[in-house]
């Protein structure tokens, strides 16, 4: 059913609140009417029947010919009707108008719900009770709502397969999961009063960057962070002095310029990487097992055997990038990229399968321990477009990269009218390279190595009409969480959360898409089924379960994931900022409900 916010866009992922298969691929749509729709059942209906009488007109052919093929099972097909079908009406007598609102849009019910009953959905790998520290069974096959967050909203989360940690509302560390303590069934709080703002994992360490811009360096270990050595902690102005109750380690970058601290971070297996308020890059060691040796800190020559004396977590800085004012930094397992305010991207590390994105996939020198430039013009030669990289991300091998490319004068026109059509105009791209044997690319392929950029089609070249602007603008991705090997993107696209009691009773609020692909062995892309996906697919909603024994969706009506926009909401009696945020980890995903930092 259309209401009056229905939208129409050209090459778009769908918006309007009608049925979609969740598992199918995105497609473009023009403008959707009630006839148009009738047409185009109609057409199917047609074509099916045709294709029915063809199929039995070639059997009975091929039987009396004496070519009698091999029988096979396949079940019966339908009587197909010329017949039209029309809808039923969603509507319900004496239904109040957000009842109403709840039957007739499965999106504007997801909002609802995220805003009455914030938390946490997990689903995955759950061997290391991650993913449900109280269930027994070792895969969360579909979405599961987390009890020990319920109404709980979350600063930042980061997953592996073995342990979890989360920074809460007020700054501090939550830990849980097998690596922690197998014996311990919820989140414990671990490092207080630091007012954290962001959290990243290594293999065996958790790294949290605080508002003031120190970053913490622990164990994910209970046991280690109850033995290891305690720091002592001097209270508000030095006045007096007390030692930690867990042991940690501070990561402190020298020669800092005059109010210059760290502003965001990235993690890998065992390397960090530091983006400072100045627009310089530091890397440390992040790891308690192994130092990192495949050139991902961006230092040449530095090895466990050549560092400077002083602590092995000691954060260097990447002379390479000195004087290019980076805005962005993102990190795999094993190598480290970075964005400059000018859109130029770079890339330094473990280079076996393409993930630096530079086309040079040397067997014998898989490594670069020095950034390089990604040669994104390149990809845009012969277009008449002017690439500018957006945003990096990245994740075991593989890259991510957001393009705004804008439209230039085509050269060699007749006439200035021609030369000049479409400049300006501005097309968001999304690219990646790296390993795609799982489809963790999205770009539709299994690719053991993509050594230059591939760019994904279904999250490319997308527009849709904003009813604010009046005019057609580019879908551009929110952000994009890369796992181990699976891989989902959050699009930017127009949402709308105005629906009030001053409005129709069909006004209905919607969010942003979210599609998930790649590696899907442990039902980490939450489908339901096991299999992998190489194209961008959407997931059916966190809460469909109960859409169904509540009456509210027939069980064979499918509606996909839509993830609730920053909002101000109600909770508890006080009002409040926060959105529902996507996070994949090695062989598990989560949505929790993010508040901004301070």
């Amino acid at each position: 059913m259309f209401t009056s916010q229905t939208r129409t866009a050209t090459k778009v992922l769908p918006r309007v609140r009608h049925q979609i298969n969740p598992t199918s691929r995105p497609y473009s749509f023009r403008a959707h009417t009630p006839y148009a729709q009738r047409r185009q059942q109609h057409f199917f209906r047609s074509l099916i029947f045709v294709t029915s009488v063809a199929s039995a007109a070639t059997a009975y052919q091929w039987y009396n010919g004496g070519l009698v093929p091999e029988a096979y099972a396949d079940a019966p097909q339908p009587a197909v009707s010329g017949e039209i079908v029309y809808e039923k009406a969603r509507k319900r007598k004496g239904t109040s108008k957000n009842d109403n609102r709840d039957q007739i849009s499965s999106q504007h019910l997801q909002v609802k719900k995220s805003w009455e009953k914030p938390g946490v959905y997990c689903w995955g790998n759950n061997e290391g009770k991650v993913a449900s520290p109280d269930a027994n069974t070792s895969l969360i096959r579909t979405p599961r709502w987390l009890p020990y967050f319920d109404g709980v909203l979350l600063r930042d989360m980061k997953l592996t397969k073995d342990f979890g940690a989360a920074i809460s509302e007020n700054g501090d560390l939550m830990q849980w999961g097998a690596a922690y303590n197998k014996d311990e069934k919820t989140p414990v709080t671990t490092l207080k009063g630091k007012n954290l703002i962001s959290v990243e994992i290594s293999k065996d360490r958790v790294l949290a960057l605080a508002h003031d811009g120190k970053v913490y360096s622990l164990s994910v270990s209970q046991s280690e962070q109850n033995l290891g050595p305690k720091p002592v902690e001097s209270s508000w102005f030095g006045l007096s002095s007390t030692k930690s109750p867990i042991s940690y380690r501070l990561l402190n970058p020298q020669d800092f310029a005059w109010s210059e601290k760290v502003t965001s971070i990235s993690g890998g297996l065992d390397h960090l990487l530091m983006c400072t308020s100045k627009g310089r890059v530091f890397a440390a060691a992040a790891g308690s097992e192994e130092y990192p040796t495949k050139g991902q800190l961006g230092v040449p020559g530095l090895t466990w055997f050549t560092k400077p004396p002083g602590p092995y977590d000691q954060p260097h800085e990447v002379l390479g990038l000195k004087g290019f004012q980076i805005k962005q930094v993102a990190a795999g397992d094993h190598h480290s990229v970075a964005v400059d305010t000018s859109g130029r991207v770079f890339s330094w590390g473990d280079n076996g399968r393409g993930q630096l994105g530079i086309g040079d996939t040397s067997k014998d020198n898989p490594y670069f321990d020095a950034p390089s430039l990604i040669p994104m013009t390149k990809l845009y030669a012969g277009t008449n477009q002017t690439p500018a990289v957006t945003a990096v991300y990245a994740g075991g091998n593989t890259t991510f990269l957001t393009v705004d490319a804008k439209r230039t004068a085509a050269p060699n026109s007749d006439s200035a009218a021609v030369a000049n059509r479409g400049k300006g105009l501005i097309t968001a791209d999304t690219w990646a390279c790296g390993h795609g044997i799982w489809g963790q690319l999205g770009n539709g392929r299994w690719t053991h190595v993509q050594s230059l950029p591939t760019k994904i089609t279904p999250l490319s070249g997308l527009f849709e009409y904003d009813e604010r602007a009046r005019r057609a603008v580019p879908i551009r991705l929110r952000s994009i969480s890369v796992g181990a090997n699976h891989v989902a993107a959050t699009m930017d696209n127009v949402t709308y959360t105005s629906a009030s009691d001053t409005t129709s009773e069909n006004d209905t609020n919607w969010g942003a898409d979210v599609l998930f692909f790649g590696n899907n062995e442990h039902f980490q892309l939450g489908t339901g089924k096991r299999n992998n996906v190489v194209t961008p697919t959407y997931i059916q909603p966190l809460d469909r379960v109960s859409e169904v024994q509540e009456g509210l969706r027939p069980k064979q009506e499918m509606h996909r994931f839509h993830a609730t926009p920053l909002s101000d909401v109600k909770v508890k009696g006080r009002w409040v900022k926060f959105e529902q945020k996507v996070v994949c980890g090695r062989s598990v995903t989560a949505v929790y409900s993010a508040v901004p930092g301070p």
